[in-house]
């Protein structure tokens, strides 16, 4: 597994550097598999004084899967390292334990490597009887051409946090969306 550190406004020192590879490098006895690993560490200032460390581990493993977790919530960045990868074995115990509910039965036999990965720390059992999410309502919508200040404005009047719209220049579909800090991003679909 290949651990790729990007930083911003943090100076990458060894003891930090080999902090990050020694948590990071257990991932993969939790979920095998694993072809790289992306942690982005930042430090931002805050409105009211002082700084808050930002760290997003990104996993993603052969199979195309992508999990992710992040922390913003620490001054100290050791401390948003450690929090951020106790939020990424909470998406794998959570990974995993769909896989064994959809599996069921079969579990094993499915999902060979999963089933023979170690449980991550704190990971039960999946009770058979645990209930299921499932989808209960599904929506047609209607994609219109327009450009990226259109589809915020409508993102806006509909008081939603993301909106599906066609691209009005290469006719592509897109979706404009409010993130955390007030800002807006666009995902672009890309297919493999």
């Amino acid at each position: 597994m290949e651990v790729q550190i990007r930083t911003r406004n943090v100076e990458l020192k060894p003891r930090l550097r080999d902090h990050i590879e020694k948590k990071t490098g257990k991932l993969d006895r939790y979920l095998p598999n694993i072809v790289d690993a992306q942690i982005d560490l930042a430090l931002e200032r805050q409105k009211q004084g002082g700084e808050r460390a930002v760290a997003q581990l990104t996993v993603r493993d052969r199979r195309g899967t992508i999990l992710r977790a992040e922390d913003k919530s620490q001054a100290d960045i050791f401390a948003a390292v450690d929090i951020v990868l106790d939020k990424m074995y909470r998406r794998i115990r959570s990974y995993k334990g769909k896989k064994q509910r959809h599996g069921g039965e079969r579990y094993a036999e499915l999902e060979p490597e999963l089933a023979a990965a170690e449980p991550v720390p704190g990971e039960k059992p999946i009770e058979p009887d645990e209930e299921k999410a499932e989808v209960v309502r599904r929506k047609v919508v209607r994609v219109t051409p327009m450009t990226e200040e259109e589809a915020i404005e409508q993102m806006e009047l509909l008081g939603h946090d993301f909106f599906i719209f066609l691209t009005k220049d290469s006719h592509e579909i897109s979706v404009a969306y409010l993130r955390e800090d007030g800002n807006y991003g666009i995902l672009e679909p890309q297919i493999d």
